[in-house]
C-alpha cells in the first residue's frame, strides 16, 4: 500500500473544532465525552488501513460498501473521531469514540481536511490542469516554465507526485480530500513554493480540490471518456466546468478550438472569472501559436500574444496536440506573471514525459516506437494522425497496439476500433486491463467497431490478445521506415486480469521485443 506523505509538524486543532468547520453534528454517545472532544487531532485519513493515532477518520459511502464498516478498525488505530452520514452513523452504535455526523461526507472533506494541515494551498502558488487528453505532459510543462524561474516546485498527478526532487508514488489522477492536503502541507513543509496538478473530472464531482483557489486553472479539450461513472457527456463536461468558477480559480486559460473550451470561456465571463484563450488552429483567441513545424522529437512555432508580438518557441514532444499543450503551459504562466521569455525556455526545457507518446530504442532499430496513454477514441485518433506524416515522410507503414480497460466505459471501445482501423495502416487488438470482465467480450467490441468502420474493405488489424504477444508481432512486422505506436497504457507498471495485478510496463515489454528483434536479425 501506498503510504501519503504527512508534514511533520500541525496545527493544533480539537475534535471539536473540527466538528465546527465541518458542520457536524455531535452524535449521541456516552464517549462524545468533553475530553473526547477537547482531544488534539494530528491528521486525517480515508483509509482505515492508513489510520495513525491521532487521526480524524473519514467514512464515506463507497459503490459497494460504507466506510464506516471500516471505522471501528480506525479507531482501534487510534482515530481520535470518525466524520461519518446519518448512514454510516448508524451502523456505528456503541463506537469508542465521537461519530461527527454530516450530510455529505465528501462535501466536507476538503475544507475539513485544509483545516486539519493549515491551509497549506493559500501558502503556494497551485496552477491546475483539465482536460480529457493532456492534463499530464500540460503539468510537467508547467513544473518546466516554474522551474525555468527558480521556483521549487511540485507536481501532483496520474503518473506520479513530485514534492521538490522527491517522487511519491501516485494511485490517481486527482488524491481524495485527506492525501490531497497532507501532500499540500508536506511539499510547505519541504519549502515548496509552486504546484501543478492535475485536476480530474472524478475529483470535481466528489469535491476533491475544495479548500484549494487556483491561482489559475486551464482547460484542454473534452471528449469521450469516463461514461462509466458520468450519467452521461453532459454531466462530464459540468464536472470540469467546476473548476472554472470563482471558489475554484482566480483565473482561466482556455484552449477555443475546442467547443466545449468556447462553451468555458464564456461563462467564465459571465461569473467573473477573468479568463484568457489560446489556439493553434488560426480561431480567433487571445494567444495563438503560428508558423508550427512538427518533427518527429520536437515542434517549433510562434507565440503570438495579445499584444501582437510574436516569441519564437519549441515543445520537445512530438504533434501538434503538444503544441496545444505548450502554449496552454505557456499562457497559464504567461499570466501568472512568470516572465513570458522564461516560461517559453522552461517549456521548451521538458523533452519527455513518462508513458506521454515516449520513444523507445535500440541499437539498430530501423523504425520508430512509442508508447503512448492514448486510451480515448480521440486520443487513440490525435496520436495516429501525429505520427501519419513521421510515417509517410519515411515511405513506411502505421501500426498500432491497442486495446480498451474493463470495467469502465463500454461505449468507447467500438470507436476506439474504428478510429485504429481508419487512420492506421495495421492495428493489433489485444488486452489492455480487461480487469473482472471478459478478454473476449472486450474484443468483440472493439472488432465490431472496426469491422462497422471498414464496411466491407479488406481487414487491416488482427486480435492477439495476449499483450507481450500483440506488441511482439508489431515489431516483428516493422521495418525501415515504419512508425509503432503501442497506446492505451502509458507509464502503468501493471496489468490487471481477473481482478489480479501483475507486473506489465509497455515500455519494458517493448523494448525486450526490440532487442530480440534485433537478435533475430543478428544486429549486435
Amino acid at each position: 500500500m501506498t503510504s501519503t506523505p504527512r508534514p511533520k509538524h500541525l496545527p493544533q486543532h480539537s475534535v471539536r473544532a473540527c466538528a465546527q468547520i465541518a458542520g457536524a453534528a455531535v452524535a449521541d454517545s456516552t464517549t462524545a465525552t468533553a475530553e473526547a472532544l477537547d482531544t488534539t487531532v494530528t491528521g486525517i485519513s480515508h483509509d482505515a488501513q492508513s489510520i495513525r493515532p491521532g487521526d480524524l477518520h473519514v467514512a464515506w459511502p463507497g459503490t459497494a460498501r460504507h466506510g464506516a464498516e471500516f471505522a471501528p478498525g480506525a479507531v482501534a488505530s487510534g482515530a481520535v473521531a470518525v466524520v461519518t452520514d446519518a448512514a454510516g452513523a448508524a451502523m456505528l452504535d456503541g463506537l469508542a469514540a465521537p461519530i461527527l455526523v454530516v450530510q455529505d461526507v465528501r462535501a466536507v472533506a476538503g475544507k475539513l481536511s485544509a483545516y486539519v494541515y493549515g491551509e497549506p494551498a493559500t501558502q503556494l502558488a497551485m496552477y491546475g490542469v483539465t482536460g480529457t487528453n493532456g492534463k499530464t505532459t500540460t503539468s510537467y510543462l508547467i513544473d518546466g516554465g516554474l522551474r525555468r524561474a527558480g521556483l521549487r516546485t511540485g507536481v501532483i498527478g496520474t503518473v506520479q507526485i513530485l514534492i521538490g526532487d522527491r517522487v511519491v508514488p501516485s494511485v490517481r489522477t486527482t488524491p481524495e480530500a485527506p492525501d490531497l492536503q497532507a501532500i499540500l502541507a508536506t511539499a510547505v513543509e519541504e519549502g515548496v513554493e509552486a504546484v501543478s496538478m492535475e485536476v480530474s473530472s472524478h475529483a470535481l464531482a466528489y469535491g476533491r480540490p475544495a479548500g484549494i483557489r487556483f491561482k489559475a486553472a486551464a482547460f484542454l479539450n473534452l471528449t469521450q471518456d469516463h461514461l462509466d461513472f458520468h450519467a452521461d457527456f453532459e454531466d462530464y463536461f459540468e464536472a470540469k466546468a467546476k473548476l472554472f468558477t470563482p471558489g475554484y480559480t482566480e483565473q482561466a486559460v482556455v484552449d477555443v478550438d475546442d467547443e466545449h473550451g468556447r462553451t468555458i470561456a464564456e461563462r467564465c465571463r459571465a461569473n467573473g472569472v477573468p479568463v484568457h484563450t489560446f489556439s493553434i488552429k488560426a480561431v480567433a483567441a487571445d494567444w495563438s501559436a503560428e508558423d508550427i513545424v512538427l518533427g518527429t522529437d520536437a515542434s517549433t512555432f510562434t507565440v503570438v500574444g495579445p499584444d501582437g508580438a510574436r516569441h519564437p518557441a519549441s515543445a520537445g514532444l512530438p504533434g501538434d496536440f503538444n503544441v496545444a499543450n505548450a502554449l496552454a503551459a505557456i499562457v497559464l504562466l504567461a499570466v501568472t506573471g512568470i516572465e513570458l521569455e522564461t516560461a517559453i525556455a522552461g517549456v521548451a526545457d521538458v523533452h519527455g514525459v513518462p508513458g506521454r507518446m515516449e520513444r523507445v530504442q535500440v541499437p539498430g532499430q530501423q523504425f520508430l516506437a512509442v508508447v503512448d496513454y492514448a486510451h480515448t477514441p480521440d486520443a487513440v485518433q490525435t496520436a495516429l494522425t501525429a505520427l501519419r506524416p513521421l510515417a509517410d515522410r519515411g515511405h513506411g507503414r502505421l501500426r498500432v497496439v491497442v486495446g480498451c480497460g474493463g470495467d469502465r466505459d463500454k461505449t468507447k471501445r467500438p470507436m476506439m476500433g474504428a478510429a485504429a482501423v481508419r487512420l492506421a495502416d495495421e492495428a493489433v487488438f489485444t488486452d489492455d486491463n480487461p480487469r473482472t470482465e471478459s478478454s473476449a467480450d472486450i474484443l468483440a467490441a472493439v472488432t465490431d467497431g472496426a469491422d462497422a468502420e471498414l464496411a466491407g474493405a479488406v481487414q487491416n488489424y488482427r486480435v492477439v490478445a495476449d499483450r507481450a504477444e500483440a506488441i511482439a508481432y508489431a515489431v516483428a512486422a516493422s521495418g525501415p521506415g515504419d512508425v509503432l505506436i503501442v497506446a492505451g497504457k502509458g507509464h502503468e507498471q501493471g496489468q490487471e486480469i481477473a481482478g489480479v495485478k501483475k507486473p506489465f510496463d509497455d515500455r519494458v515489454v517493448l523494448r525486450a521485443a526490440l532487442e530480440a528483434a534485433g537478435k533475430d536479425r543478428g544486429e549486435q
